[in-house]
């Protein structure tokens, strides 16, 4: 997205939030806007990441950006945006700009109606899982590239006939990947659902039908019905069981659409409010499908776990895994303390720059696809939040392959038939005072393909206190090692770095 398109959508955020919070007398939460300006340096001995021409010098970026927040009665929203310039003292690399955005938002249109959710995000991906892998806290390489996603989703809802409710809803996403080596991707999904409960029964009903259409710039166009009806019976207050049958149709295996028949069966159970299991299976075009979740919160720790296998259709679903990054899984985490997700978006957003946490770090970074795929997915993750310590553990594991054989544009899975992506990441925060916290990361990520590509993992080792300076600043010092092994592109990486953050 042009900078002058992104610049356009912060100052209307602004003003719509602040419109609201005008007309509303306000009596509603005030609109908190927190422009800030940091400034870092990076000493390494590898910047061009590669055994073959190791090189030391200095990274030197600085960075500007805004934060908003705020809620209306009819207008809720977060963003979180950066553009940082990247220069390096001996010139070995040419200077750069990246955008960094994380929002997300819903605006109520019309009383009780009439809604719209919106949500967008803008980071460093890894174009292709056999390339240079490298933390996103790293230095930028080849191998990656901005991936910027936005996401638009109007829709209806209320009452038909007093005895059930509906919603019809369009959704519009687009994923741009920013390089020739992949795709960029426009999906657009429209739903109509009617759900209610049986007279004079405990049973309750869905009907769904839905359309969804994937364009891919390099690639090949598909698209996907779906038509199906949903039983459920509660066992208990606690215990939901449920039942689904119905038809979708698709073109993901063959030039033309091919119809089968979906039965499926669910579980859900919520023994207690902070805690839930879900599970569902169907048969499938592409044969079983499946997903399962379980979550438990208490005051102090979170554990996330879930299993999915289903279809992936944008190259955004492999960026990052159900638990994705560490915000994501604070985020979760907070919902104990903090259930309005505007003000727990700014409250982890806080949290993680006082401890010094990148909060892109992911547990596998993801990689870059142009075909709609079959994708298998295994998360795993524990926060523990101490009095003055805090420890993270996050687990994940993906294996991909197309399931649009027929596509022929250009990327990983074209000549691998199945890649698996498998990686963890340990943190652990503490506060040394109240105003000085030391974080400890170390991550690995291991990637293997078919026997034609070369398996490769990446393992890295990071050490950073920050502490605050002034009332509205913060300074970090850190270290990292980090160790790439590949037989192709190999390397080794030691680096120092420093920075200060400044809030106005």
């Amino acid at each position: 997205m042009p900078l002058t398109a992104l610049a356009a959508a912060i100052a209307l955020f602004a003003q719509f939030a602040a419109a609201q919070q005008i007309a509303e007398g306000g009596t509603r939460r005030a609109l908190s806007v927190v422009p800030y300006a940091s400034v870092a340096a990076t000493v390494t001995d590898n910047v061009h990441l590669t055994d073959a021409d190791k090189k030391s010098d200095v990274m030197l970026a600085l960075t500007a950006g805004v934060r908003i927040s705020g809620e209306g009665s009819r207008v809720k929203g977060f963003l979180n945006y950066g553009l940082t310039g990247q220069t390096y003292a001996d010139g070995s690399k040419a200077s750069t700009f990246q955008n960094s955005l994380n929002t997300f938002g819903s605006v109520e249109a019309i009383d009780n109606l009439a809604f719209l959710d919106f949500s967008g995000s803008i980071a460093r991906q890894a174009v292709s899982a056999f390339g240079v892998q490298a933390d996103r806290s790293g230095i930028p390489n080849a191998n990656q590239s901005e991936v910027s996603t936005f996401r638009l989703s109007p829709y209806v809802r209320g009452r038909l006939a007093g005895s059930a409710n509906y919603e019809a809803r369009y959704t519009w996403t687009t994923t741009r990947t920013g390089t020739a080596s992949a795709s960029d991707a426009k999906v657009a999904d429209a739903l109509v659902k009617l759900d209610g409960r049986i007279p004079s029964s405990q049973l309750a009903w869905l009907v769904e039908a839905s359309r969804q259409s994937v364009d891919f710039t390099a690639g090949r166009s598909t698209e996907a019905d779906r038509l199906a009806g949903t039983l459920s019976y509660p066992v208990s207050n606690q215990l939901v069981v449920s039942m689904t049958g119905g038809r979708d149709s698709n073109n993901y295996t063959n030039a033309g659409k091919e119809s089968h028949s979906v039965v499926g069966v669910g579980v859900n159970w919520s023994p207690a409010p902070t805690t839930t299991l879900s599970a569902n299976a169907s048969n499938q075009s592409f044969g079983q499908g499946h997903s399962l979740s379980f979550e438990h919160r208490t005051p102090r720790t979170v554990w996330r776990v879930s299993d999915f296998r289903g279809v992936a259709t944008t190259p955004g679903q492999l960026i990052s895994t159900s638990v994705g990054s560490i915000y994501d899984l604070y985020f979760s985490q907070f919902a104990s303390t903090e259930p309005d997700p505007i003000k727990r978006a700014q409250l982890v957003t806080n949290f993680l720059q006082t401890n010094g946490l990148n909060p892109n770090t992911p547990v596998i970074a993801g990689y870059l696809t142009s075909a709609v795929l079959l994708q298998r997915r295994q998360d795993a993750s524990f926060a523990l939040l101490g009095v003055r310590g805090t420890l993270t553990f996050l687990a994940s594991r993906s294996n991909n392959r197309r399931l649009d054989t027929l596509s022929g544009a250009a990327d990983d899975l074209l000549n691998s038939s199945a890649i698996t992506q498998q990686g963890f990441s340990v943190s652990y925060a503490h506060r040394l005072t109240p105003d000085t916290g030391l974080n400890a990361i170390a991550s690995q990520q291991r990637t293997q393909g078919s026997a034609t590509q070369p398996e490769t993992s990446l393992r890295t080792l990071s050490l950073n206190v920050t502490s605050r300076v002034g009332r509205q600043s913060t300074a970090s010092f850190g270290a990292r090692r980090s160790a790439f092994d590949s037989p192709t592109v190999p390397y080794t990486e030691s680096a120092l770095t420093g920075s200060l953050t400044v809030q106005f």
